[in-house]
This record gives structure tokens, C-alpha cells and sequence, in this order.
């Protein structure tokens, strides 16, 4: 069954208008998540005693060592986000300080998330939401606002051009 004439065009446009404005998602949650883990990391680098101790009280082995390259992660990862460079690799590595959240810290909350009588959804876990933005990016790559995608373009990489057929 074809659709009407006029509603194939909407739908077209529609279609067209969404891949024109497809790079905001990304651009949006890399400025999000980069101040967000900007601010953290900073606070955590200006207090490493307090951040080191918080390790201790959670188990963490190597708390002073841990902590201090969890703060630097959130800290520098957060600037690469945010500029979109490298952002796959620092996607990942924050992502991996969210599973560490959601395994000690949040792990309570987050397994409570999950119950049917609990009061919160695990969208109401911070570190949770994080994660799944930060696999978002770490598996789709920093869209094309980005220095990735400048850096890309100047080496000639990524996708190709498909070959234009000569017009008669």
C-alpha cells in the first residue's frame, strides 16, 4: 500500500529536518556531562583528603591513589567531553568511574531503583542516568559538532562520499 503523495512529503521533510539537527543530542550531552564531571572533578582534586577518606569508608583499596586518579578522570575527561576530542575514549573512562558508583557507593539505591515498591526508578539515580549517556557517546561518537569530527574531516577519515553519477 503507497502512502499519499502529501503525506510522503511531510514525512520526507520530517525526516530531513531530523537529520539536520541530529548533532544536537550528542553536542547537548557532552556539554552536560562535561560540566557536570568538570565541577566534581575540580572538587575532588581541590579536596583529595576528603575524596580519599569517602574511598576508605566505601572499601576501596589504594584510596589516596584511586582517589586521585578518579578526580583527574572527571576532571580532564569532563574538558575532552566538552570539546569533543577524544571523546570516545573519555566517554569510556568516565563511564567506567559510573559502574564503580553504581557498585559501592549508589549500589543500595540503585538495586532499591529496580523494585516494584520502591519509591525511586533507577532514572532517579544520577550515576545510572550518567552511564547510559556516557555509553550513548562512548558507542555512538561525539556527532559532528565536535574537534573529533574537524579532526576527522582534515585527515580525510570517516565516511565517504558515494561516487556521483555523471548526469546526461
Amino acid at each position: 500500500m503507497s502512502l499519499p503523495a502529501p503525506v510522503k512529503n511531510v514525512v520526507s521533510l520530517g525526516l530531513r529536518i531530523a537529520a539536520t539537527l541530529s548533532f544536537v543530542a550528542p553536542l547537548l550531552s557532552r556539554i552536560a556531562l562535561g560540566n557536570e564531571f568538570f565541577l566534581t572533578g575540580r572538587g575532588k582534586i581541590e579536596n583529595p583528603e576528603t575524596f580519599a577518606r569517602f574511598f576508605v569508608e566505601l572499601g576501596i583499596p589504594f584510596p589516596a591513589l584511586n582517589a586521585a586518579f578518579v578526580s583527574r578522570v572527571e576532571y580532564y575527561g569532563a574538558i575532552l567531553l566538552v570539546v569533543g576530542l577524544l571523546t570516545r575514549f573519555a566517554a569510556g573512562a568516565l563511564l567506567s568511574t559510573m559502574v564503580v558508583a553504581l557498585l559501592t557507593a549508589d549500589k543500595q539505591d540503585f538495586i532499591q531503583s529496580w523494585s516494584p515498591s520502591g519509591e525511586k526508578g533507577p532514572l532517579d539515580i544520577a550515576p545510572f542516568v550518567n552511564l547510559l549517556l556516557l555509553l550513548w557517546l562512548t558507542l555512538s561518537g561525539p556527532g559532528l559538532v565536535s574537534l573529533d569530527a574537524a579532526l576527522a574531516r582534515w585527515l580525510g577519515l570517516g565516511a565517504k562520499e558515494p561516487p556521483q553519477t555523471p548526469q546526461p
